[in-house]
């Protein structure tokens, strides 16, 4: 929930080829978390499954986090290695699910902040 992509339109103006920003929900050769704030591995799996793996496969995809040193993917290529996302929906559901990561620290304050662009304390002050 709140994971968007953001995706550049065919047309003479625009950049060839396509590219699309997938922020959380895609990471190059991985996927964003399921397991905390109205996170779900069923949702997630279907999202990139119907929109973003139904992009042309020369698309390409500039991702919100990389811990390897990648900055570019395609379409083509995460639907051939993305380990997680190119198994069934079934055994997606159960690698997600037993992934054991760590609470991250600060979560409980992030995402709240970021469904909101970062607005907090948005209670009107009497005069």
């Amino acid at each position: 929930m709140g994971c968007v992509t953001y995706v550049m339109r065919d047309g003479s103006d625009q950049p060839q080829p396509r590219m699309a920003f997938t922020r959380d929900a895609l990471l190059i050769r991985g996927c964003g978390r399921t397991d905390f704030q109205g996170g779900s591995s069923q949702q997630l799996y279907k999202s990139v499954h119907s929109q973003i793996f139904t992009l042309p496969k020369e698309t390409l995809l500039y991702l919100a986090h990389d811990y390897k040193g990648f900055s570019v993917t395609t379409v083509g290529e995460e639907m051939l290695y993305n380990p997680s996302l190119t198994k069934d929906e079934e055994t997606f559901k159960n690698i997600m699910e037993n992934l054991n990561l760590a609470y991250p620290k600060m979560i409980d304050v992030a995402v709240p902040a970021n469904m909101v662009c970062g607005l907090q304390d948005l209670e009107p002050k009497a005069n």
